[in-house]
């Protein structure tokens, strides 16, 4: 194996493992979101005790994730693969726009002390699954690319 040939199997093996951590966080993502979800606003104590705010821990991290893995490569300029490079144009900014609306939905519900914030909480984990929805579909795309569909990555396995 040439030195150039064992630097781009190095790029995979490193382009896999980080594409299977963001893929792996997804996971942890959507399950809390299912429990945050089933969480009744209006029971007596605080709103969700400690899956409202894990789950608020997780999607950020998750969204940081995804930026620094993914997208970072493309908005440095890093990315050589021109095909990548314009699917990453195509759908960059409304990642941005769901990646907005998760850090808006975090913001309000990290620390929920407001019990009148509590009522909205359905409405807002609809707007915010919406824009998950959006963003893992874009996302996947991206991938798929980044894989090139040979590297056994699945990611609509999450």
């Amino acid at each position: 194996m040439t030195t150039a040939t064992r630097g781009v199997a190095d790029r995979r093996t490193v382009g896999r493992g980080m594409i299977e951590r963001l893929l792996a966080e997804r996971r942890e993502m959507l399950v809390l979101f299912c429990r945050v979800a089933g969480l009744d606003p209006f029971a007596g104590g605080a709103i969700g005790d400690d899956v409202l705010p894990a789950f608020c821990q997780i999607l950020v991290d998750y969204m940081a994730s995804a930026h620094f893995s993914l997208y970072q490569r493309l908005v440095d300029g890093r990315e050589r693969r021109q095909a990548v490079v314009a699917l990453g144009d195509e759908i960059y900014g409304r990642i941005e726009a769901c990646t907005e609306t998760a850090i808006g939905f975090n913001d309000k519900y990290a620390r929920l002390d407001d019990r009148g914030a509590a009522a909205d909480l359905h409405a807002d984990l609809s707007a915010l699954g919406e824009a998950l929805a959006t963003r893992i579909e874009l996302e996947d795309r991206l991938i798929a690319a980044l894989a090139g569909g040979a590297d056994g990555i699945t990611p609509q396995a999450t």
